[in-house]
């Protein structure tokens, strides 16, 4: 690793704003997953009203954990690493202010139309085109400031990090380019260019990438810059982080047909999918074993340090996670798992365990460095939000695993005639009482969200501005 030394004229304004409204987000998100994970043990929350009905609701949750608040993680991590990591300022400081008033401005866009029922109706890509296209706009803005800033870096390397942020910005580019032709026939209503199966496979190709590089490889940037930050210790394999990056980019686009197994996707591209979501393991694992093997000789830190517990935790939810996916993606297993809510414990085990913490994590470690301050507020209380999180992920996904297992197996159960043993409501009034432990598991983890809101807002207005004593600012 080579030298630096902190720059007094990098933009770390842009950074600041986007590390802000990562903790506003992100009680919004998951507010909005905690309301209608009650709608589902309580009815009657949606109140009879079109506009808080699950079905638009549900959208603007995953838009608003995905987007709003893990976008802005993104945006303000590799803003920041890559200055660092660089020694330079941003490429652009005026493109670099549009995609974050850009980007602010296609979350309220989605706050104000999916809950009118204005959709395009395709996974994670529900927005209309008028609000993709400023998705465009802002992303490839996104795209020049980052490229722009590694071209003109003072180091002679391009840190790891930043080989897998500028892999998730160009592949989402294209993801969101392809996956958003339409044909406008309104202001707000369009109809994809894709026919039929043709856009069931591009949407999957999509959503699931979406997952591979926005949910995935943009947070490994983070993981290979502030693991070891935190830890004060180099990263365990610089050549493992290579070979994991060349070969996570070079398989994970493959898999994305494994969320229509037993549908009219030819039969050979289901497993071509299964089988790339199977080799999917091994990058995956190599990137969780660098991270994890990273802390050799820093373990007793984790008593002591609920930040490096939360960057250290949020790996072993990745390792689960992309062990669990690719035995779900195959088909046998996908036959008992599909339609069931233990896809949506998969799902949060990745979204909670794996991206929200390291983004908790990360943030922590950056908002004292961005407003010069020696540590955050109350160490107690990020504890406290190291344990709510972790145990609100833990209530969440185990009631999903019982939950989808369960409905798996009523749905399969046939009398000796061939009829089936239970109804479909039989099998959502047994899913109850899992429905209140992912409530309250939701419930956990977004209380430890109010306490990093009021932790960040003492820190900002009250830390001390004493000089940090830190002896990993010298490392990149």
């Amino acid at each position: 690793m080579s030298t630096a030394t902190e720059h007094p004229t990098y933009n770390y304004r842009v950074v600041r704003q986007f590390a802000i409204m990562t903790v506003v987000w992100g009680i919004v998100g998951m507010a909005i997953g905690v309301f209608i994970a009650a709608q589902l043990v309580w009815p009657a929350l949606n109140f009879d009203t079109p506009w808080l009905s699950f079905g638009r609701i549900r959208p603007l949750h995953t838009n608003a954990v995905i987007f709003a608040f893990g976008g802005s993680a993104l945006f303000a991590t590799s803003y920041y690493v890559v200055q660092r990591t660089c020694q330079v300022r941003l490429f652009s400081d005026t493109l670099a202010k549009f995609t974050f008033w850009g980007w602010q401005a296609v979350i309220v866009a989605a706050i104000i139309t999916l809950p009118m029922g204005l959709t395009s109706t395709k996974e994670y890509a529900e927005l209309e085109w008028p609000i993709d296209i400023l998705i465009a706009l802002v992303w490839i803005s996104y795209a020049i400031v980052f490229l722009g800033t590694v071209k003109i870096r003072k180091t002679s390397h391009i840190y790891v990090g930043n080989w897998f942020f500028m892999a998730f910005i160009i592949t989402v580019a294209v993801l969101h380019i392809v996956n958003s032709l339409v044909i406008p026939v309104s202001l707000f209503k369009s109809y994809s260019v894709y026919p039929g199966t043709v856009d069931a496979m591009v949407q999957w190709w999509y959503g699931h990438n979406a997952v591979g590089f926005f949910l995935t490889a943009g947070f490994l940037g983070m993981m290979y810059y502030f693991v070891p930050k935190q830890a004060e210790r180099p990263i365990y394999s610089y050549r493992l982080s290579i070979v994991h990056f060349w070969a996570l980019i070079a398989t994970y686009i493959w898999a994305g047909g494994h969320h229509l197994h037993y549908t009219a996707l030819p039969d050979w591209t289901q497993s071509v999918a299964m089988v790339m979501s199977l080799i999917l393991l091994a990058p995956s694992w190599g990137g969780m074993i660098n991270g994890m093997m990273t802390l050799s000789g820093a373990w007793h830190k984790l008593r002591t340090d609920p930040v490096l517990r939360f960057l250290v935790v949020s790996l072993s939810f990745y390792g689960m996670s992309t062990f669990e996916g690719p035995m779900m993606a195959i088909k046998t297993v996908n036959a008992l798992s599909h339609y069931t809510d233990w896809t949506v414990g998969h799902v949060h085990a990745g979204a909670l365990g794996w991206v929200a913490m390291i983004s908790i994590g990360s943030t922590y470690h950056m908002i004292p460095r961005l407003w010069g301050k020696t540590q955050m507020y109350s160490v107690p209380l990020i504890n406290a939000h190291f344990w709510l999180a972790t145990i609100g992920t833990v209530l969440y996904i185990c009631a999903m695993w019982v939950n989808g297992i369960l409905q798996g197996l009523m749905w399969r159960a046939v009398n000796e005639d061939g009829t089936l043993t239970y109804s479909f409501v039989e099998a959502l009034a047994a899913s109850h009482p899992g429905y209140f432990v992912r409530w309250l598991g939701g419930a956990f983890f977004l209380t430890g969200m109010l306490l990093m809101a009021f932790n960040t807002w003492q820190t900002v207005r009250k830390g001390s501005r004493a000089p940090r004593v830190d002896s990993a600012a010298q490392t990149v």
